[in-house]
């Protein structure tokens, strides 16, 4: 039966750090990422095997999705955000795997990775536009609402961290109630489910950063 990452359990402490299963995992995600990207790129060649045209495939699908959004060289951008889709997409699949939870069950991770798209709208958008010229964007149309739009950022990174955790948190929970109503007479066909929402959230979390530092880029004083 599936764990619920609701409630992360305590692996060990090193002295008042507790390290839970959320964390764990998350180390267990990032050592296959790197293990498999070793793997898939240490014979590349202009003769391309299956597995390189599948990564070739990957990439060249996250560049394409980046020229359509930003204005500027997508190289700048393609480190970042395709990290963040690889490693969210993992993330979201390794509940699938006997014994481990989901980390993006767990809002410490999700928000974690909406502070990291909150914080790549500013750097990019001071790198676009200059320290002074980006602030200057806030006082549009008028200082008097420099408030709510600090507002309004905050809510959209909250918003962006709950909307992950609530829904990898509620297919699991839904995994648990129908695993324990009807046994294992669904498990595939609800596993192939899991992959296919696991991977258009990770999609549409990397599509709304992207969006956002398209936002910051494109702000004028």
């Amino acid at each position: 039966m599936r764990n619920i990452g609701f409630f992360p359990e305590v692996v060990f402490s090193i002295g008042p750090i507790h390290v839970t299963s959320t964390v764990t995992t998350t180390w267990f995600v990032m050592t296959a990422i790197t293990t498999i990207c070793y793997f898939l790129t240490r014979n590349l060649s202009i003769k391309p095997s299956i597995s390189q045209e599948f990564l070739e495939a990957v990439f060249e699908s996250i560049e394409k999705t980046i020229k359509d959004v930003l204005p500027l060289n997508p190289w700048l951008v393609i480190p970042v955000l395709g990290t963040l889709w690889i490693f969210i997409g993992f993330s979201n699949l390794t509940g699938l795997l006997p014994g481990l939870k989901t980390p993006t069950a767990d809002l410490n991770t999700t928000f974690a990775f909406a502070v990291i798209s909150y914080s790549m709208t500013h750097v990019f958008g001071i790198a676009t536009q200059g320290f002074k010229g980006y602030l200057l964007h806030y006082k549009e149309p008028t200082w008097i609402l420099l408030p709510f739009r600090l507002i309004a950022e905050f809510t959209r990174t909250v918003a962006l961290a709950v909307r992950l955790f609530g829904n990898m948190l509620s297919g699991e929970m839904i995994a648990v109630i129908l695993l324990g109503v009807l046994g294992f007479l669904i498990p595939i066909p609800f596993d192939l489910l899991h992959i296919v929402i696991g991977l258009i959230q990770a999609y549409i979390f990397g599509v709304l950063t992207l969006v956002f530092i398209a936002e910051g880029i494109r702000m004028k004083p």
